[in-house]
């Protein structure tokens, strides 16, 4: 992922350990699950263990660029013998630190689908100084304002319901009620605007989400462009009916001059895993013990991972990540300018996964 060098105290690629984090880009998002993974196999091996089934360590390119010739998609299509597996571990997941413990467990469960779109304007080019009322860089504005402003419809599925019901029972009473008020449909209409302006990710558990995140126009100061287009990351909450939602989408900007141009998706739409395996009760086992008075709770990630393709072939997948704070989590996080991640984080990720694994395929 490309960076901007002048934001960050460190370099952004040097792996700098200081003040008691680790800096650089991917220590949230994924170079912690790659190294604890592969520490994991590592320390299996040194330690002699006898195992009672494989073990099999898959690091792969392309991980949410949606590739076709390379990563998860390549090795499920032409390699799947090699990697075909009762369950898998890899990122989607998280722990929350708060004064220095461990309170919440989440486990990936399932995950938003990424449906991306382009909105492109059209109208006429012309001089900079003659104002035109078919200038694509207003209607696009005018667009995204709409999109922007849009309260896409709340719907709860199995995961994220059973993750607000168990979250209420330990949060502070503000938060529980807030929590509670999201599983009755009257007053989860009174917290959501709440939730979208201090809670952004659990907003985005609620709905298909839209987000401009790119612009496309214009050539010089002085000239009016016949085209302009923005980028959406439109994540859908699993079941939704894309084109039916596409279809509302046109309907909310209203203006014939937008298209709306369906980006082709790679990722398979996939059933959430179970809570009822093996692997699920070892992971509650394991932070049981290691995290005392923790909560474990099944979550849906708003992002995309390679479990979708896993779990679209029947590999039951579970999301997994170290502990931060809700600061790191807010300025230090996943895609953020600047990304870090605590020392003593990493190596307790690292203890925490050798854990679980060794309850799975060290035979007893």
């Amino acid at each position: 992922m490309a960076v901007q060098t002048e934001k960050w105290p460190v370099d952004p690629f040097g792996a700098v350990m200081k003040d008691g984090y680790i800096w650089g880009r991917g220590t949230i998002d994924d170079k912690d699950k790659l190294v604890t993974m592969l520490m994991t196999l590592v320390l299996m091996k040194r330690s002699g263990a006898v195992l009672d089934r494989d073990l099999i360590f898959l690091a792969e390119s392309g991980e949410e660029a949606d590739p076709t010739g390379v990563g998860i998609n390549f090795m499920v299509n032409q390699h799947f013998d090699e990697i075909d597996a009762e369950f898998a571990l890899t990122e989607g997941g998280t722990a929350k630190l708060e004064n220095g413990r461990v309170t919440v467990v989440q486990v990936g469960t399932t995950e938003k689908v990424p449906r991306r779109a382009r909105l492109v304007a059209t109208g006429t080019s012309g001089h900079g100084s003659v104002p035109r009322i078919d200038n694509p860089v207003v209607h696009l504005g005018a667009a995204l304002g709409k999109i922007g402003t849009w309260e896409t419809p709340m719907h709860l599925n199995e995961t994220t319901r059973t993750y607000f019901e168990r979250l209420a029972t330990i949060s502070p009473p503000d938060k529980a009620a807030r929590y509670r008020a999201l599983l009755d449909p009257q007053g989860a209409k009174q917290v959501q605007r709440y939730l979208a302006e201090n809670e952004p990710a659990v907003y985005s558990t609620l709905r298909t989400s839209i987000v401009p995140t790119m612009l496309k126009a214009g050539v010089g100061p002085n000239v009016i462009p016949s085209e302009a287009e923005a980028t959406l990351d439109i994540r859908a909450l699993p079941g939704e009916d894309i084109d039916e939602f596409y279809g509302e989408m046109k309907r909310v900007i209203a203006d014939p001059a937008i298209k709306i141009v369906p980006i082709p998706s790679t990722r398979p739409e996939a059933p959430a895993s179970r809570l009822d395996t093996e692997m699920y009760r070892a992971i509650e086992q394991v932070s049981k013990r290691m995290y005392a008075g923790s909560v474990v709770l099944p979550a849906m990630s708003t992002g995309a991972s390679d479990m979708a393709q896993l779990r679209a072939k029947g590999i039951q997948s579970y999301g997994l990540g170290p502990a931060v704070t809700e600061e790191d989590r807010a300025q230090y996080g996943a895609h953020s300018d600047v990304e870090r991640l605590l020392e003593s984080s990493l190596y307790r990720f690292v203890e925490f996964t050798w854990n679980i694994v060794s309850e799975i395929v060290i035979k007893k």
